[in-house]
């Protein structure tokens, strides 16, 4: 088991790109794909960015095929219309009502429309499926709701797995988002792993391109950011761990301050007060509702970026970081070290020292910097979107094949 492990962390770290599959292209032909799209027509962060991206770039990369999103209502917002503007993304609304539909009778109208693929983004895909001839796929980012079931209510728990769990024994096909989350899903579900795929996520592609000086120094002034900081970007909750950021910006030169951009949770006022306790009120700035065209430019203003986050699923403000050029300073125990690669630095996650000590290699370490952002921007080229959905497109014709 041993061997197994170091061999997937190898797997995981290597700039190398998994070329395995890459030759099924040839075999395509037009397909009616079809996405569970209550994310991407309702969320604006997190998931839905995840979801409207993936559709996107297979949209734009394969543009022969048709890609239906399903969703019984839509919100209204300017990325949202953006996206189902495209021409070959359509939007499907209930034509038999909106109860119960996204699980059980939304099979009628994937039936009427044609529908080869069904794609569950988000852990769930609709009862039944599996008697049906429309093949399906879920994605499981995470599997954190068992692995630290305290920060979760017991009923959104037992919900949560319940759904993920019968996805993913009735799916043709999972996708899962890190060798961590495979593992988890293998674990704690008892799936053969052989039914697991591995796709990374990307970022968005504004985050891969350096921005004009006048728009940082806009930026920068809008937002009163300092001349150094460390960035932390992410809800702020828990799980995350900002606290330990804040113990370690104590022991960091005084010159640096902290930035923050993530929303509030409960937990925000046991971050204040640690702020309080140690006297750093005048060394963090907390931002919130940063408008996402924006967000790149922060990146790319920072020293360092620090995610000592206890457990996630993935970790794109990671991938974000890469493509921004900056250090990254990350936690151990998840699955972190897969997006950071071998040259991003790692601690405990309950080692504020050693956190404190990360960062100060760095900044006091032109030669350190210069090394981790170039390495960083190489290695982050496996995330890469051409390169992902190249690797979701053999994964759905892989199931016609079988």
């Amino acid at each position: 088991m041993k061997a197994e492990s170091e061999t997937q962390t190898q797997k995981a770290e290597s700039t190398e790109l998994d070329q395995s599959s890459f030759g099924l292209s040839a075999l395509s032909f037009k397909l009616k794909i079809g996405f569970d799209g209550k994310r991407a027509a309702n969320n604006l962060t997190g998931l839905g960015n995840y979801s409207r991206s993936l559709i996107e770039q297979l949209a734009n990369q394969f543009p022969d095929n048709q890609y239906l999103v399903y969703t019984p209502k839509v919100k209204a917002a300017k990325q949202i219309d953006a996206f189902f503007e495209q021409p070959n993304i359509e939007l499907k609304l209930p034509k038999t009502g909106p109860f119960l539909w996204r699980s059980l009778n939304i099979l009628k109208d994937l039936n009427q429309d044609g529908v080869q693929i069904f794609h569950g983004l988000s852990h769930e895909i609709p009862l039944a499926i599996q008697h049906t001839r429309i093949k399906s796929v879920v994605t499981i980012h995470d599997l954190i709701f068992l692995r630290f079931p305290q920060y979760y209510k017991f009923i959104d728990r037992k919900l949560y797995e319940w759904k993920s769990r019968s996805a993913c024994e009735r799916a043709n096909q999972i996708i899962a988002i890190s060798e961590k989350t495979k593992a988890d899903i293998v674990d704690l579900y008892g799936i053969d792993p052989a039914k697991i795929t591995v796709i990374y996520q990307s970022c968005d592609d504004s985050f891969k391109s350096p921005f004009a000086k006048e728009n940082l120094s806009r930026i920068k002034a809008t937002y009163k950011l300092p001349e150094k900081f460390i960035l932390s970007v992410g809800t702020i909750e828990a799980r995350k761990n900002l606290k330990l950021v804040v113990q370690a910006l104590k022991e960091v030169d005084e010159a640096y301050k902290l930035v923050v951009i993530g929303k509030h949770t409960p937990y925000f006022k046991t971050v204040e007060q640690e702020i309080e306790r140690l006297g750093l009120k005048n060394r963090v700035l907390f931002l919130q509702n940063i408008p996402f065209a924006d967000l790149p430019g922060i990146y790319q203003m920072a020293d360092v970026f620090a995610y000592p986050s206890f457990y996630e699923g993935f970790g794109i403000p990671i991938i974000e970081a890469l493509y921004s050029a900056v250090p990254v300073v990350a936690a151990t125990g998840s699955c972190l070290e897969e997006a950071g690669g071998p040259n991003s630095l790692y601690v405990s996650p309950n080692d504020a020292g050693a956190l404190a000590k990360a960062i100060n290699r760095i900044i006091e370490s032109p030669q350190l910097q210069k090394e981790m952002k170039a390495k960083g921007l190489e290695f982050v080229q496996k995330f890469n979107s051409p390169v992902v959905t190249q690797q979701l497109m053999d994964c759905y014709l892989n199931m016609f094949s079988q």
